[in-house]
């Protein structure tokens, strides 16, 4: 791996933990099409790549400062965290039987509408 793509690799990394810590955003919105313009990798690798950083406790400080401050509730997350966990296993089985192209056009589409609806919503 070369110096220049280590220096990526790291902007990638902290640009995703700011936005992860300040708006809640990290591997789908910045990590995956960071990878996928900057280095190259395919849809799914930069997918599975992004799924594997997230299997470490990459937001454990930033969460720590949200309890701190009261604003994380915890039954929400454990809950969530079981239908993301089953979710996510049954999303890559789906994913990695479609054409990249194919996800890509899915993953666009759903970064337009979310854009969208934060844009014009009050």
């Amino acid at each position: 791996m070369s110096f220049q793509t280590i220096i990526i690799l790291v902007c990638i990394g902290l640009l995703a933990g700011v936005l992860s810590g300040f708006v809640g955003v990290g591997g789908g919105v910045v990590i995956v099409p960071a990878l996928a313009f900057f280095l190259g990798l395919s849809q799914h690798e930069a997918q599975g790549t992004s799924l594997a950083l997230l299997m470490t406790p990459v937001g454990l400080f930033a969460v720590m400062n949200y309890y701190k401050a009261g604003n994380v509730n915890i039954v929400y997350a454990l809950t969530i965290a079981v239908g993301f966990v089953v979710g996510a296993f049954f999303g890559s089985k789906l994913s990695l039987k479609l054409p990249e192209d194919t996800v890509k056009k899915v993953f666009g589409l759903f970064m337009l509408i979310m854009s969208l609806k934060l844009i014009f919503s009050k």
